[in-house]
C-alpha cells in the first residue's frame, strides 16, 4: 500500500498554475479558431475516449473576446498524479491507495476570508451582467442547450445549521441573465434548495466555473453531510482556503476563480431543462422544468478560463479521476464500518465510477465477502445510482476490469453467489429506470452483490489457479520485460 501524508507538494494554487505545472509534463496543447457551437464538444469528445490524450486550451474561439478560454481533458495521463501532488510513477491504482491515506485522520481546516482576490478583477452587475460573453460550449450534438457547468461546482449554504456545501451539478444557459439549476433527489446542494424552498425563501447560489482543480475534485464526489469541502481541501494543501464574500449573497467564493456567477434561485420559477448527454452514457434525465437561477452578479479573472468537464459515455475524463478519488473513499468507509482485510476497492470506470464496484478482500470467516458486497452497496459512496457490487478474492486486482470479470465467472455461481437489494437509491439520470416511475418520482433500482470470492467452506480445496507466481511473474519480466517496450 502507497500512503502519502506529505500535503506540500501539490505545486499548484490555482487552475493557472496548474496548468503551468501540466505544460511541464508536456500534456498540454493549444487549439486556436475552434468554435463552441460544434468543434469544442467534438473535440472534447474526442480525447475523452482516447487516453493518453492531452489537456487542451481552447482559445481565440469565434465570435468570443479574445483571451477567453476554454480548457478541456484536464485529467488524463499523469496530470490526475500532478493535481493530488503525488509522483507521476505511481499508477492509477497506487494513486487511488496514495489518496486513501492522504484522507485517513485528515483533520479539515475552515476556509479563511479575505478582502481580495483576483477573481475580483472584473465584477459586473446589475443589467450590465451577460452570461453569453463567455464561450459556453454545446458539448454533445443532442443537448437542449449550452451547458457552462461542467467542470464546475454550485456553492450553497444550510439555512439550519449554517455550513458551507460544494457539489458538481449541471448548470444550463438559458439566457444572458439565468441559468439552469438542476441537482439530484438526494444531493447535498439540494438539501439545502430544498430547505429554502420550504420556507418559500430564495436560495442563494454561486457556480463556480474554473476554480481550483483539487477542490472541483472533492466538490465532485461524496462527503459526509455537514463537512464542507472547503475545509477537506485545505487540510489537503496544509493551510485554509481563501475565500471573498460575494456582493449580492455573502457566500464565500474562492478569491483565486476563474469565473463565478452570483445569484438566486426562487422557489415558483422554473424553465425547462435538459435534454443533457449525462455520465451514464444517455440522455436518460429527458427534459423537464427545473428551478432556475436569477444571475446578480458576475465575478471574473481577466482572460477567465472557463474548466469543462462534460460527461460522455463511459469510461471518459469524468470515470478516470472519480475512480481514483472514489476508489480510496470506498475502502475508507469500508474500513470504518469494521470490515477486516479488505485489501482494495475499485469503482470501475466502465460504470461510471458508480455502477459497478469491485472489493477484494482475505476471507477470515464465513460471510465475510457477503458483509463486505452489502456495505460497499449501501455505505455514502456506493448508496447512489449503483448497480453491481463484486467481491473478489486478494489475489483478484480489483482495479482490473478482467481480472474481476475472471473471478466472478470462475468463481461464482448464479443461483448461489448473488444477493439482490431492492428500492435503493439511484436517480433519473439511470436509464433503466422506467418512464412511469420517474414519472411518478420513483428513482430507485435494484443492486447485485456478486460473492465471487472461493466458497469459504471448501476454499482449500478450490482449483489451483492456471497463472505464474508472483516469484516467476517478477523474475520473468525482470529477464524479458524488454520485449514489451
Amino acid at each position: 500500500m502507497v500512503e502519502n501524508k506529505t500535503y506540500s507538494k501539490i505545486a499548484y494554487n490555482d487552475l493557472r498554475e496548474w496548468l503551468e505545472e501540466a505544460e511541464k509534463l508536456d500534456e498540454t496543447r493549444v487549439v486556436e479558431g475552434a468554435t463552441w457551437e460544434q468543434d469544442i464538444g467534438m473535440a472534447t469528445e474526442m480525447l475523452h475516449h482516447s487516453e493518453p490524450s492531452p489537456a487542451v486550451v481552447f482559445d481565440t474561439i469565434p465570435g468570443i473576446k479574445p483571451g477567453f478560454r476554454v480548457l478541456t481533458n484536464a485529467f488524463g495521463g499523469k496530470r490526475i498524479n500532478m493535481t493530488f501532488g503525488l509522483p507521476v510513477s505511481l499508477n492509477k491504482f497506487e494513486v487511488s491507495e496514495a489518496f486513501n491515506g492522504m484522507m485517513k485522520d485528515l483533520n479539515p481546516i475552515p476556509y479563511k476570508e479575505v478582502e481580495s482576490g483576483p477573481v475580483l478583477e472584473n465584477i459586473i452587475m446589475g443589467d450590465d451582467v451577460d452570461i453569453l460573453k463567455f464561450p459556453t460550449p454545446l458539448w454533445h450534438e443532442r443537448d437542449g442547450g449550452r451547458y457552462i457547468g461542467t467542470g464546475s461546482y454550485d456553492i450553497t449554504i444550510d439555512p439550519d445549521e449554517n455550513w458551507v456545501n460544494l457539489g458538481t451539478y449541471r448548470v444550463m444557459v438559458h439566457d444572458a441573465k439565468h441559468l439552469g439549476f438542476y441537482i439530484s433527489p438526494g444531493k447535498h446542494g439540494r438539501i439545502h434548495r430544498d430547505k429554502f424552498f420550504a420556507r418559500n425563501e430564495p436560495c442563494p447560489v454561486l457556480i463556480v466555473v474554473g476554480g481550483d482543480p483539487l477542490l472541483y475534485l472533492m466538490a465532485s464526489n461524496e462527503l459526509p453531510y455537514g463537512t464542507s469541502e472547503y475545509d477537506i481541501a485545505g487540510a489537503l494543501r496544509g493551510k485554509p482556503y481563501e475565500v471573498v464574500k460575494g456582493k449580492v449573497t455573502g457566500l464565500p467564493m474562492p478569491a483565486n476563480a476563474e469565473i463565478v456567477f452570483e445569484g438566486y434561485a426562487y422557489p415558483n420559477i422554473k424553465k425547462m431543462e435538459g435534454p443533457f448527454g449525462e455520465w451514464t452514457g444517455y440522455y436518460a434525465s429527458g427534459e423537464r422544468e427545473e428551478p432556475v437561477i436569477e444571475v446578480k452578479a458576475i465575478y471574473h479573472r481577466n482572460n477567465p478560463i472557463i474548466l469543462g468537464s462534460p460527461p460522455n459515455r463511459p469510461p471518459d475524463e469524468l470515470c478516470r479521476y472519480r475512480s481514483i478519488v472514489r476508489s480510496g473513499l470506498l475502502k475508507e468507509e469500508l474500513e470504518k464500518a469494521g470490515i477486516p482485510d479488505v485489501q482494495a476497492a475499485w469503482a470501475h470506470e466502465v460504470g461510471g465510477s458508480r455502477m459497478l464496484l469491485a472489493i477484494s478482500i482475505k476471507q477470515r470467516y464465513p460471510g465475510h465477502a457477503r458483509q463486505a458486497g452489502h456495505v460497499a452497496a449501501m455505505c455514502h459512496v456506493g448508496a447512489y445510482a449503483g448497480k453491481y457490487i463484486v467481491v473478489v478474492d486478494e489475489d483478484i486486482n480489483a482495479s482490473d476490469l478482467q481480472a474481476v470479470i475472471w473471478a466472478m465467472v470462475t468463481r461464482s455461481d448464479p443461483a448461489e453467489s448473488i444477493d439482490i437489494i431492492k428500492r435503493a437509491w439511484s436517480t433519473p439520470l439511470d436509464p433503466r429506470i422506467s418512464p412511469e416511475n420517474k414519472e411518478q418520482g420513483n428513482n430507485t433500482n435494484s443492486r447485485a452483490v456478486i460473492d465471487a470470492t472461493r466458497p469459504w467452506e471448501w476454499k482449500e480445496s478450490f482449483p489451483a489457479v492456471n497463472y505464474p507466481s508472483l516469484e516467476l511473474e517478477k523474475l520473468a519480466r525482470e529477464k524479458f520485460g524488454y520485449l514489451l517496450r
